[in-house]
């Protein structure tokens, strides 16, 4: 034991000595919570429109200020001809066409029915969906409004209505934060405890003193538990500036379960991915050659783990590579305790996974390091 808090001052001094490496572990993550789920965001705003329109009516004019009124369109052109509209596209300075026919007030008051005609750019996929999306909203909302002048109210219906009434649970306000915040702050703590460990064990290597280390009295796992334990409390000190001084004070989001189990969970991922970066650093011999290889699991873990997309969407077989990647279950479960307030009996199979996941990831780790030494 005092062999190894002799081994964890040395880690902490050394740590706390490079200037370049503290900020880079403390500060580089919070600042990263506090402007990503700003930026990660799907509601899409500002989307550029050109209007066609052929008809120059009331009606057609009560719909281009209903669309430019809503919030999520900026008028970008009003053109007399749809060739002109289109060069807007071409150009990038529109994203949607929409073209209100000649005759429009006319067939829809005789004829009860009109139709219009929407052009997408579908470049950028995200933005054309959501964009066609919430035209297509809006002028429904213009159709329903325009019925409703058009019928005569009726004191009773003797037709049976079924109405529906839905309620958002867990996010009531449908905030997208809510969502990206606890994501991020997981992906922030992966990069710590791997990449960091990974970077500052392969720099004992490339300074030589990790051959004065093996052939001292000490054990291997007090070399091992004296690189992995100063990023573990690191770790531990970033998810909680992150947790209770970001997230709850700049987005608002209070944990609705239990804290002590969430840090519970946490300890058990810390060590997983703390023995993944060790596994890392056995294998490289150079600090560049764990950056590479640590930015390639980063990039999976990012991509492949339900931080911005639902995983029941994907592929089947991008679905059996994100099950074993374990920064999946940590995002789970803490978006389901702290936005469900979901208990041990809810996140038991998760905690029995990532226990797997740290006896695997050390034990290789353990075993490729005595093997190359």
């Amino acid at each position: 034991m005092r062999t190894l808090l002799f081994l964890l001052r040395k880690e902490f001094k050394q740590i706390f000595r490079d200037k370049a490496l503290l900020p880079m572990i403390l500060v580089a993550p919070l600042v990263q919570l506090l402007v990503l789920p700003l930026a990660a965001d799907y509601e899409v705003k500002n989307i550029n429109i050109s209007i066609v329109d052929h008809d120059h009516s009331t009606y057609s004019q009560r719909l281009v200020s209903k669309i430019t009124a809503s919030g999520y369109f900026q008028l970008a052109d009003y053109s007399s001809s749809f060739n002109e509209a289109f060069e807007q596209i071409e150009k990038d300075k529109s994203d949607l066409i929409l073209e209100i026919p000649q005759g429009f007030e006319k067939d829809l008051v005789r004829e009860g029915e009109q139709k219009l005609f929407i052009a997408v750019n579908a470049i950028n996929g995200v933005k054309a969906g959501l964009g066609g999306a919430y035209l297509n909203q809006i002028i429904s909302a213009f159709n329903s409004d325009i019925r409703l002048q058009w019928t005569q109210p009726q004191k009773f219906n003797a037709m049976p209505q079924i109405e529906v009434t839905s309620s958002n649970w867990f996010n009531p306000l449908m905030n997208y934060n809510f969502f990206m915040v606890p994501g991020i702050l997981v992906i922030l703590v992966t990069m710590i405890a791997s990449y960091m460990c990974a970077l500052n064990i392969v720099k004992e290597k490339e300074i030589g003193t990790i051959e004065q280390i093996n052939v001292t009295p000490i054990k291997k796992y007090q070399f091992i538990l004296g690189k992995l334990i100063p990023f573990w409390v690191i770790g531990m000190f970033v998810f909680t500036v992150g947790l209770f001084g970001i997230s709850q004070l700049v987005y608002g989001i209070v944990p609705v379960g239990n804290v002590l189990l969430l840090y519970s969970f946490l300890a058990v991922y810390m060590i997983a991915l703390l023995g993944l970066g060790l596994l890392i650093s056995t294998f490289a011999e150079t600090q560049q050659q764990a950056m590479t290889v640590a930015y390639f699991f980063i990039m999976i873990f990012m991509l492949m783990s339900g931080l911005v997309t639902s995983l029941d969407g994907i592929p089947q077989w991008a679905y059996v590579i994100a099950k074993i990647n374990p920064v999946t279950y940590f995002i789970e479960v803490v978006r389901m305790i702290m936005l469900k307030g979901s208990g041990f009996s809810d996140i038991k199979y998760h905690f029995v996974i990532m226990i797997g996941f740290a006896v695997l990831l050390n034990g290789l780790a353990i075993w490729n390091y005595r093997k190359t030494s």
